[in-house]
């Protein structure tokens, strides 16, 4: 027997739906934007769809329906009367200026890197096999640096690294850090350019991302306080680090519980740990909104299947502050407190 439909509520479900789909087919074009300089283009003066191709060398014919696209999503701006394109403040932040902590482009990259991964992760839906992190496309890689490194240059060290007791001062006075899975060393990078007295060292067990982090700390001139080394969050090198960081990473790792034990045994004896971690409540129910959508896709596409490919208890990206911090104090941490937060992370505290 077919249930009878509630009109209203269908309607109300495709519109959603709807909104979907136009996010969907716009991911690429973000992309596209950013790679190809339409963003920054227009972002510098206003265009119709001929002088913004004839000013990025693109096709007028593409570029005209890309503006289209991006007008009717509400990420650029039209005139009808002038039939010229452009971009407000806001628009400008959020798509044209890397260096803004509201620069989403980057999201749209990783974005992309889930829909190639898309077959091997309906394989391992049946299998429950894992996926690791350097087994993903190249774009996943470039997208995750420039996602991060937004939210990082608003927050890390306006407002993370305050939050912290003493670390602050630390920093400033000079002190030895440890950022355990740093990728591209974005996080590594600013925390240097902040504080120049300290001395830097990221690990990663990704090659190609430590060869990538090596390049921009030389582009920097900041190798000689900065280094970056291959290794995982379970044996990297060293011990009496004042600092030790992980970036939202932890809950990707195959073995979490032995790299907190790993950070109890390289760092010093008052040393602190700054565990970034997405935002995330304890309970499903409470992460079901906008922001905990995002992150569960994320992790079903890209964290959960990270740590299976290493064996691990696939925390995932929601795995919430308590579930954490049992991690956190198994290790034996026995202080361990939530510093401060955003909309999109938590900034976990502990000293042992």
């Amino acid at each position: 027997m077919t249930a009878t439909l509630d009109e209203t509520r269908l309607h109300t479900l495709l519109m959603k739906v709807v909104g979907d789909m136009g996010a969907a087919f716009s991911t690429s074009l973000v992309v596209l934007g950013d790679k190809l300089g339409l963003y920054k283009s227009l972002a510098e003066a206003p265009a119709t769809s001929a002088e913004l191709a004839d000013r990025t060398g693109t096709s007028e014919r593409y570029v005209r329906e890309w503006l289209n696209n991006q007008a009717a999503g509400g990420y650029v701006q039209y005139d009808p009367a002038k039939q010229r394109y452009f971009m407000t403040p806001e628009q400008k932040a959020a798509f044209a200026d890397p260096t803004s902590p509201a620069f989403m482009p980057g999201a749209f990259e990783v974005a992309t890197a889930t829909v190639h991964a898309e077959p091997r992760i309906r394989e391992n839906f049946k299998t429950g096999k894992g996926l690791a992190w350097g087994d993903q496309h190249t774009c996943l890689f470039g997208g995750t640096e420039s996602f991060f490194r937004a939210n990082y240059i608003g927050n890390l060290v306006h407002n993370w690294i305050p939050a912290l007791d003493g670390v602050e001062q630390k920093l400033e006075a000079g002190c030895s850090v440890a950022d355990v899975g740093c990728g591209h060393g974005a996080s590594t990078i600013l925390m240097a350019e902040a504080f120049p007295k300290s001395t830097f060292i990221g690990f990663d067990y990704h090659p190609a991302s430590i060869e990538t982090a090596r390049e921009r700390a030389a582009a920097r001139k900041l190798d000689k306080r900065v280094k970056f080394e291959v290794s995982d969050a379970t044996s990297f090198p060293g011990s009496g680090y004042d600092f030790v960081t992980h970036f939202d990473c932890f809950h990707d790792l195959g073995k979490p519980a032995e790299a907190a034990q790993r950070v109890r045994k390289t760092i010093a004896k008052d040393g602190t740990w700054m565990i970034v971690e997405p935002f995330a409540n304890d309970t499903p129910e409470q992460n079901h909104n906008p922001v905990g959508r995002v992150f569960y896709g994320a992790s079903t596409m890209l964290c959960v299947p990270c740590s299976l490919a290493l064996e691990g208890p696939a925390l995932g990206a929601q795995a919430g502050e308590k579930r954490l911090g049992e991690i956190v104090k198994g290790a034996g941490f026995t202080r361990l407190r939530r510093a401060t937060e955003t909309p999109f992370n938590i900034v976990l505290e502990a000293r042992a």
